[in-house]
């Protein structure tokens, strides 16, 4: 028996699978991506979400030590430079 494994259906690692109650309106956006070729599944669809909101989170609390800390000079040139770089999110 061969098996086979698309790389496309799973970023990384291993996953777990849970159940979700998910308002229907949200669960017809789901579909539609999937419809349109936006996204390969459901889970892909909450998974993007998901890691969307933990980079949010992260991105706050950055931001909370950040404003309790001051500038700091020596990171202007970095700053500058993600700003100029800044990555596809997806």
């Amino acid at each position: 028996m061969v098996c086979t494994w698309d790389s496309k259906r799973y970023d990384t690692g291993m996953s777990t699978q849970i159940t979700v109650r998910v308002p229907d309106d949200l669960v017809a956006f789901a579909d539609q991506q999937v419809q349109s070729g936006a996204a390969l599944s459901r889970a892909q669809v909450v998974t993007r979400a998901l890691l969307r909101e933990q980079r949010r989170v992260l991105a706050t609390r950055d931001a909370e030590i950040y404003a309790s800390h001051g500038e700091d000079p020596e990171l202007d040139g970095l700053t500058e430079h993600a700003v100029a770089n800044l990555p596809d999110l997806d």
